[in-house]
């Protein structure tokens, strides 16, 4: 259960899901409810899709290109670091999308949602979990997390009104306050791997 919350908890920040929902809102800005609400559902699925390929494939990618997991630890934590001074400092990238376009997997699923952090990220968990049970509780955990996501999306408009645009920045940006610890914990347990010294 300890690890079930745990990383439940991570997965739900590494999804960034206040930066999620304020492009969200931007790109859905003018939709009716009910289209608004399918738009989440069907982001939310693709988010999920995409996440469990990417938490099964991290030990044939490591294999393929000859990685190991401590260089890849450090490589990712770097990514999430820069991701968390991104949404602290408010920098992160803009989604500009036209009328019309579909904007379900480019960009909200990708890489609004799933980046090049949270790809990272996903690869190291499921490369640490060697055994079945683990294996079961981080897929029970991610789609937990991306429930999560889904709920945040679908209460967007509430959200919204609740809190405004500058309250769901500063959500935004205790965020990124998160995932620079945890990317420095990554980084410095790759660091420790790397060089072959015992954990603190």
């Amino acid at each position: 259960m300890a690890l079930f919350l745990s990383l439940w908890i991570k997965l739900f920040f590494v999804l960034t899901p206040f930066f999620a929902l304020t492009m969200f809102l931007s790109l859905t800005e003018g939709y009716v409810a009910a289209r608004r609400r399918r738009l989440a559902l069907t982001v939310s699925a693709v988010v999920a899709a995409i996440c469990l390929i990417l938490f099964f494939a991290g030990n044939q990618i490591f294999s393929l290109f000859g990685i190991t997991l401590d260089a890849f630890r450090i490589g990712a934590g770097v990514l999430l670091l820069l991701s968390g001074i991104g949404l602290v400092q408010g920098k992160t990238a803009s989604a500009n999308a036209n009328a019309g376009d579909d904007v379900t997997v480019v960009p909200l699923a990708i890489p609004i949602i799933v980046g090049p952090a949270t790809t990272g990220t996903l690869l190291v968990m499921g490369a640490e979990m060697t055994t079945l049970s683990e294996k079961a509780i981080g897929v029970l955990a991610l789609l937990a997390s991306v429930a999560c996501i889904a709920a945040v999306l679908l209460a967007g408009s509430l959200i919204q009104r609740g809190l405004g645009i500058r309250g769901i920045a500063i959500l935004s940006k205790l965020t990124g306050l998160i995932l620079a610890a945890l990317a420095a914990q990554m980084i410095m347990t790759g660091i420790q791997g790397f060089l072959g010294i015992a954990p603190f």
